[in-house]
Parts: structure tokens; C-alpha cells; sequence
């Protein structure tokens, strides 16, 4: 059984050396993202044992819940550039199929 790719997963030794150093741009803003909105969390939470912190302690849970919603949004513009980036191949191959 075929395993199946996603949208625009081209492997590594086929991407261009533009393609290969943007996933990695967007690997890592994808990673500070997610360690930004954890630490949001865990501060966020530490603040809700005082009465005097909840009111940050709320803005901090907002903001990583900003930053949780932001990694889909890296997703998705790093598959869009790639497309636009000239990686057709595996979408064509999608669409025929």
C-alpha cells in the first residue's frame, strides 16, 4: 500500500537548495512559535495561583493561544510558497490520481 504524502511533500533530494533552506526557515519558526506559546502557558498558568497575576496570567493565555494558531498558518504558507517556488511535481501527480 502506497503511503500516503502530504499536499506538496517533496523529498529532500529532489527540492532546490531555495527550497531546502526555506523548509528550514519555516522548521524553525515553526519551532520558536511552539516553544513561545508553551512558555505562555506554563507562565500563564504559574500566574493563576496569585490573585494579584490573574489579569496577565489571562493575557498570556491568550497570546499562546495566538501562537498556537499561528503554526497552521506557517503550514500553509510554507506548502503556498513552495508551490509558487516551482514544486508543481508531486501536485500533479495528486491531481491525476
Amino acid at each position: 500500500m502506497a503511503q500516503k504524502k502530504r499536499l506538496f511533500d517533496t523529498p529532500k533530494h529532489e527540492q532546490t537548495p531555495e527550497q531546502r533552506r526555506f523548509v528550514a526557515l519555516t522548521e524553525i519558526a515553526y519551532t520558536v512559535v511552539d516553544f513561545g506559546a508553551a512558555f505562555c502557558f506554563v507562565i500563564g498558568s504559574i500566574f493563576f495561583f496569585y490573585e494579584s497575576l490573574m489579569i496577565p496570567g489571562t493575557w498570556l493565555f491568550l497570546i499562546g493561544s495566538v501562537l498556537f494558531a499561528a503554526k497552521p498558518s506557517i503550514r500553509l504558507w510554507r506548502e503556498l510558497k513552495l508551490l509558487k517556488m516551482g514544486d508543481y511535481k508531486d501536485l500533479a501527480q495528486r491531481k491525476q490520481s
